[in-house]
């Protein structure tokens, strides 16, 4: 049977890796992104996939979405929770409350708005896949990054208990933990951690390499096949655990 798939953030970077790598597999993937502009890329050269432009953390168009997707495909085997922002780079007395709870509601609330629409529907068919995207941040902590750390130790804790209450009817929830994943995103992080640390950018980037046992970033192709593995019937027992993709983080 044919999957049928979100990816949020599924417009660039690692939610785009994943969409894709679901797409190999003859899954039907819709993909989720406030980036217009990247979603037209996507489609353009993809007409396969379908999408939608939306703030992840607005609930009415999250619960709008989710309807179409259901009304348009009638079912919902993988939701892939991929939506994160970086948050701001600085000591936590320079941390404004604004901030702290854009990078929460980007991080957090859009993951449990999501998940409370796709629930009901897995709960239907008595089988699903959650897949949500956190951070090694969120085991051993961010200097600097507090809030991006904080959302992403909730993320785990959101995902072990859903992988709890939702065992009975065989929906799957699980966490995967990328390290330091190459591409724009990360160099905009480490363009930030060298300005507050006031230390050159390659600098930060030799540390971020030797802090893990392979001393090398991770590909967002990494993360792309786990996801489709959790996905899997080779999966079918996996549920609840935390996966982390990130080479072996020995050290910040």
């Amino acid at each position: 049977m044919t999957q049928s798939v979100i990816v949020t953030a599924g417009g660039s970077g690692i939610g785009l890796a994943i969409a894709q790598a679901f797409r190999q597999t003859g899954a039907d993937v819709h993909l989720v992104d406030q980036d217009q502009k990247a979603l037209a890329s996507v489609t353009q050269a993809n007409p396969e996939f379908q999408a939608t432009c939306l703030d992840v953390s607005d609930e009415r168009a999250v619960n709008e979405a989710m309807t179409a997707h259901l009304s348009k495909l009638g079912r919902l085997d993988v939701l892939v929770n991929c939506a994160g922002i970086a948050g701001p780079t600085a000591g936590i007395e320079n941390i404004t409350l604004a901030e702290w709870r854009q990078c929460l509601a980007v991080n957090l609330d859009a993951m449990f708005l999501f998940s409370r629409q796709a629930v009901p529907i897995m709960k239907d068919q008595k089988s699903g896949n959650l897949i949500n995207i956190a951070s090694t941040a969120g085991w051993h902590g961010y200097p600097l990054r507090t809030p991006y750390a904080a959302s992403k130790s909730a993320v785990i804790g959101l995902t072990r208990s859903l992988a709890m209450e939702l065992g009975p009817w065989g929906i799957r929830a699980n966490v995967i933990c990328p390290g330091s994943v190459a591409g724009d995103r990360m160099d905009r992080v480490i363009t930030a951690e060298a300005r507050e640390k006031g230390v050159t950018e390659a600098e930060i980037r030799s540390r971020y390499t030797k802090s893990n046992s392979l001393k090398t970033f991770i590909d967002a192709e990494d993360i792309a096949d786990m996801a489709c593995f959790l996905a899997s019937s080779q999966a079918r027992r996996v549920t609840g655990q935390v996966l982390n993709v990130d080479g072996n983080l020995e050290a910040f």
